[in-house]
Parts: structure tokens; sequence; C-alpha cells
């Protein structure tokens, strides 16, 4: 896979595949990975307040590569070149996703160089679940998660020293 980084005007192609519908992040780069010439995933990165870890959002894989691990061997490769600090900052960043998608979820919770640092569930049965797993990992912030659905959030700890 080749991964070029991109602004907004590959989104349109990718945007029919994803699961939200919201304004683009102005500020986000976009990555797209290609293969053989075809684009085959996107992702748009941008930074939290005070430049201190990237934030990866949109990230959409085209229905007929899901579930060939292409999307998480594109979303890792982007996120340690953020964390070795090639990216437009020039700084040494980890990254936080937050996502609904079942499969990403399972696919980010076995990783070795991904942490889980929040569960944001909505609907009373499911929030007393999304406290039981706060209080079990002593470190996952539970709560309500935004546009009303389901949200769990990872951050990227390659070279971090710890799982945060």
């Amino acid at each position: 896979m080749e991964i070029r980084q991109t602004g907004w005007e590959w989104w349109p192609y990718f945007e029919p595949h994803h699961y939200l519908k919201v304004p683009n992040a102005i500020a986000a780069r976009c990555y797209v990975g290609f293969v053989d010439g075809a684009p085959v995933a996107h992702l748009a990165m941008s930074t939290r307040p005070g430049l201190t870890e990237g934030r990866a959002c949109r990230l959409v894989v085209m229905p007929e590569w899901q579930g060939a691990g292409i999307g998480l061997r594109f979303l890792n490769a982007v996120c340690a070149a953020w964390r070795r600090g090639q990216n437009p900052y020039s700084i040494p960043l980890p990254t936080l996703i937050n996502t609904s998608h079942p499969g990403l979820i399972r696919a980010l919770r076995r990783h070795p160089l991904w942490a889980q640092v929040s569960v944001s569930l909505y609907g009373s049965a499911k929030a007393r679940s999304a406290d039981a797993i706060s209080r079990s990992a002593g470190r996952i912030k539970a709560g309500y998660g935004g546009h009303f659905r389901a949200v769990q959030g990872f951050r990227y700890v390659e070279g971090i020293g710890m799982r945060c």
C-alpha cells in the first residue's frame, strides 16, 4: 500500500461509506492508502489543543477491502509516522481514536500498540456495563458518547514506555 498525504479532495469517494455525516475537520490532514493506484483507505488527522496528541478520525476502508487487515495496518502506519514526528508540526505525537465500529474495537483491543482509554455507551443497561469496565480497568473513563452512539477510545502507545 502506498500512503499519500492529501487534502479533502478524496473524501467524496469515501464519504458514502462513513457512518457519520458531520462537517470535515478544518485543520485536519488527510491520508489516503492506494493499492495498485486505486484508493482503498482514508484517514484524517488533527491535533488536540496544545499539540499534546494527534486525533484520528474519518477512517474508512472501501467495502471490498474490509476484513483483510488493511485498515489497521494503514491506521498504524499513519500513527507511527505521527509518533516519530513525521507530521506537519515535526513533534512526536501519540494518537487518540474514538470508534463505534465493532471490528475495529476488537482489533484495537488485542493489538499491543493500542491501549483502550475510554468507554462511552448509551443507555442505562449499557451504562452499567461501561461503569463495570471502568472499575475493572481502573483507568478507563465511562460516560456517554457524542452523537448518541456507543464510542470507545484508544491511544496509540508505541514509544510511550507504558500503556496509558
